[in-house]
């Protein structure tokens, strides 16, 4: 019985897939049956099929066996391929192949494969050399993952940031829908660091961070320490008045968090940010990049600024 999209993603969250790439039926079949308990297989018996496999969100493997061997497209060029797209260019690629000069296993290393094992080969090996480089893999995304966090907030940083702000402007661009950022600073911080000592104000960024992530609805909505005392908020297929009623939410609940703020220029003596909202629909604005539209969110915030803090200004581009 064919399988489900849902039932084949409930498969790769137990095990970790592995797609092999032959197109001798015998080699698939061998290493299938001998990797089959400890991972999800897929099996392809051509380059453009394995290429298309590894870029599907739903059938992207952890790792690669691919043989160099093949009509049409050889396993070299498959190797380039995947290494040139961003979707595929960390999926590990170990060579298992006739071919068995040293120049051959050069150039497997040449064009981003990890691992070159020649024919025929022992099983026990590809076991140990698959499970190596899986784990390998994952200490690596474990790694990208730590690099993208803010320590002292446990938010997203600006490395995520712009991670997600890439995935969502295209996203929009795509599906033709608006996307909005709000960007937020803590009214008179550098007073507040000054009067209670940076301890205090990292204790009150966290707090800020909490109050804020505790405020936003929706899993889609981003949160990220931009900065400093600056927050950042992306809000996938949100217009502007969506958006502005987001940032007075966040506004509100961080005025009513009630964190005292003695030295602050503003009547209520509590810790209040200030809110810019930039809106556009990429797909309107072909010049137009995520960069322009943080910058476009600053423009909102120095409005917010001027119009005397503790309240939210935006920009429709």
């Amino acid at each position: 019985m064919t399988k489900t999209i849902t039932e084949e993603c409930r498969l790769r969250e137990k095990k970790h897939a592995v797609l092999i790439v032959d197109d001798i039926p015998l080699n698939i079949k061998i290493l299938g049956e001998a990797l089959r308990n400890d991972y999800h297989i897929t099996i392809s018996t051509n380059g453009e099929q394995a290429i298309e496999i590894s870029k599907s969100d739903e059938t992207r493997p952890d790792l690669i066996i691919l043989d160099i061997i093949m009509p049409q497209m050889d396993g070299y060029e498959v190797c380039r391929r995947l290494k040139a797209n961003p979707k595929t260019k960390d999926i590990p690629v170990i060579f298992i192949t006739a071919k068995d000069k040293a120049d051959d296993e050069v150039m497997g290393f040449q064009v981003g494969g990890v691992d070159y094992i020649t024919k025929p080969f022992n099983i026990a090996a590809v076991l140990a050399r698959v499970k190596t480089h899986i784990q390998l893999k994952e200490k690596n995304e474990m790694l990208e993952r730590i690099a993208a966090i803010d320590p002292l907030t446990n938010l997203s940083n600006r490395r995520g940031i712009d991670e997600k702000l890439d995935v969502e402007w295209k996203r929009a661009l795509r599906g033709e829908t608006p996307i909005s950022i709000l960007l937020m600073d803590i009214d008179y911080f550098k007073k507040y660091n000054d009067h209670y000592g940076h301890p205090k104000g990292d204790e009150c960024l966290v707090r800020v961070a909490s109050v804020l992530r505790d405020s936003l609805k929706r899993p889609a909505d981003f949160l990220a320490r931009y900065g400093g005392e600056e927050f950042m908020v992306i809000l996938p297929e949100t217009d502007s008045d969506a958006a502005v009623d987001v940032g007075n939410r966040l506004r509100a609940a961080t005025e009513a968090s009630c964190i005292l703020h003695e030295c602050s220029d503003l009547i209520c003596k509590k810790v209040t940010i200030s809110v810019g909202v930039a809106t556009t629909e990429p797909h309107k604005h072909g010049d137009l990049s995520p960069e322009d539209m943080i910058k476009q969110a600053d423009v909102a915030l120095y409005e917010s600024k001027k119009n005397g803090r503790n309240c939210v200004s935006r920009v429709v581009v």
